[in-house]
């Protein structure tokens, strides 16, 4: 693929080709990775660019120690968000080309500057279309909460008051949670591949792949109008005069020219990113109903874990995770594509055990297990780092730091702490107080049964998003030290209570490993919370576990 890709500049008078992960809907997770098909990366963020003689492959930090694994001996890695290095490539004197349908023009602004001279053309990856279509489905208002006419009037009453003709949702995502509607189009999320355009006379125009609807939900949606997924143009050709609104973040630069051909354009963060990020009552009780399922499946692994005689490897891990979730009736499949990283490999903070790498789990071995379950009806996301054998007080101390950052987020006052960067301090304070850190974020917003990552909310060093009642966010820092071993800690909690008083409520119970905490760090109140963490996990859990679970899991109370 690479020697077609440098064929390509050579034909085309390029200086270099850009590679990207996402597809034409700017999915985190989708089937289409031209990337991994270059470059063997097959991590959820990264683009390449591949020039006549080097290769580059750019990466954010979770990924860096893989991407070197993956991809080191064909591409030279570096770590974004950062702005390209000039001196590096030199790029403003390049002639990169791009597939415009692939990039917005929000990415290449954040990655390359005004002198970079930047060509849209299209490079064929010879993509094959999935053989299988799957059709969509509805959810009903007692699983949502909210029926689609009612979100459909939030919308509308957004862009009238803003002045706004028509709103292009090309986030699926986003159509998904707007119709009621979900899918399987994608691996691990349940959403369905989609665009729409909504008018503010209440007119929608819904361009999907026409297999995916059946006779019933069309008559269902008598005020939709559907379109073939290139249909965009002809569309628009036929609509008034009006402002236009798209959103930055997942337009691509192809439809936004299109649009922009016969419309004024106002460029603002598609609102239902913030209307979707507030869940309603029924959609947190949901999500608790979920966790208890997921909660009685993880316990019972760790269980297993630790008193197991049999020989373990990373792949049986997964498998055997795997199969207590499947006692649940309603569970379908992962949130995302199961983290067992152990020793060296618990390092490598988005690690996904292969063939070549998978590592026999040896006793004095500590695994980093993060993994997560689409259920109906809900998402989750939970890591557990658990050790066997004889740990080191070294490594305890790490565990137990992470813990301390851990407490911190959960317990934090969010009167004064209401923001995603404050919060990220508060988690990395003990271990910075020792030198220590992590490269990735404190926590990420999670969907209601959609995508295991969800913005706008985030808990990280540059997100200001004000968290509100309703928002879902992981809370889980770390500690990685490259080929030695990896530590993470992480439960999905929620914002609740009143505007004066909000505070964070756990959605995750399942034990903390207290074999692997070194007590003597812990203050008095750190001690208490653990104390009553483990209590209500027992309570929630443990009518469904057997006896000597339920003895083991007693003792980690007392």
């Amino acid at each position: 693929m690479i020697k077609n890709i440098k064929k390509f500049i050579k034909d085309n008078d390029l200086d270099g080709y850009i590679v990207p992960k996402n597809d034409a809907f700017f999915t985190e997770y989708s089937e289409i990775n031209n990337l991994e098909k270059v470059t063997l990366f097959n991590g959820s963020a990264g683009f390449a660019i591949i020039l006549k003689k080097t290769n580059y492959l750019f990466v954010d930090g979770r990924y860096t120690l893989q991407a070197k694994k993956q991809s080191g001996k064909n591409f030279k890695i570096f770590e974004t968000p950062y702005t390209l290095p000039k001196n590096l490539l030199k790029i403003h004197k390049f002639k990169i080309g791009f597939d415009p349908k692939l990039f917005t023009e929000t990415t290449l602004k954040t990655y390359f500057d005004d002198k970079t001279h930047l060509i849209p053309i299209q490079f064929n990856f010879r993509i094959n279309s999935q053989k299988k279509v799957n059709k969509i489905f509805h959810l009903n208002n007692k699983i949502v909460g909210e029926s689609s006419n009612s979100k459909i009037n939030k919308v509308i009453n957004y862009m009238n008051k803003n002045k706004i003709s028509y709103l292009y949702i090309s986030a699926g995502e986003n159509v998904n949670w707007l119709l009621n509607i979900r899918g399987r189009d994608l691996p691990n999320s349940p959403v369905v591949n989609c665009k729409l355009i909504i008018t503010n006379k209440k007119k929608l125009y819904l361009f999907i792949n026409s297999k995916k609807i059946n006779n019933k939900l069309k008559k269902y949606f008598k005020n939709i109008i559907f379109y073939g997924e290139d249909d965009l143009f002809k569309v628009i050709s036929n609509l008034k005069k009006g402002l236009f609104c798209i959103d930055k973040n997942t337009c691509s630069i192809f439809e936004k020219k299109l649009i922009n051909s016969k419309f004024k354009i106002l460029q603002i963060n598609e609102p239902i990113y913030q209307f979707k990020s507030i869940k309603n009552k029924t959609e947190i009780y949901n999500t608790l109903k979920v966790h208890v399922e997921d909660g009685v499946a993880l316990t019972k692994f760790i269980y297993w874990f630790k008193f197991t005689k049999s020989l373990l490897t990373e792949k049986k891990i997964e498998d055997k995770l795997e199969s207590f979730r499947k006692h649940s009736k309603n569970y379908l499949y992962p949130s995302f594509d199961t983290i067992a990283g152990s020793g060296p490999n618990g390092a490598i903070i988005h690690y996904k055990s292969n063939k070549r790498t998978n590592r026999k789990i040896n006793i004095n071995d500590i695994l980093l297990l993060d993994s997560g379950g689409q259920y109906k009806w809900g998402t989750t996301d939970v890591t557990r780092t658990i050790g066997r054998g004889k740990i080191a007080d070294k490594i305890k101390n790490n565990f137990t730091r992470v813990l301390k950052g851990h407490i911190a987020v959960v317990t934090a006052n969010l009167e004064r702490k209401c923001r995603g960067y404050l919060l990220d301090k508060l988690a990395r304070k003990s271990l910075k107080s020792v030198g220590l850190d992590y490269s990735h974020g404190t926590g990420h917003g999670v969907g209601f049964f959609l995508n295991v990552h969800e913005g706008p909310q985030a808990i990280s060093k540059y997100n200001k998003v004000k968290l509100k009642k309703g928002m879902i966010l992981s809370n889980e820092p770390g500690y990685y030290l490259n080929n030695k071993y990896g530590i993470r800690i992480e439960n999905l909690i929620y914002v609740d209570g009143k505007k004066e008083n909000l505070t964070f409520k756990n959605l995750t119970f399942v034990p903390i490993d207290i074999d692997m905490i070194n007590f003597k760090l812990l203050t008095k109140k750190e001690r208490e919370y653990l104390f009553n963490y483990h209590l209500n996990t027992y309570a929630i859990t443990s009518k469904f576990l057997s006896k000597s679970e339920k003895k083991w899991l007693i003792n980690l109370i007392n």
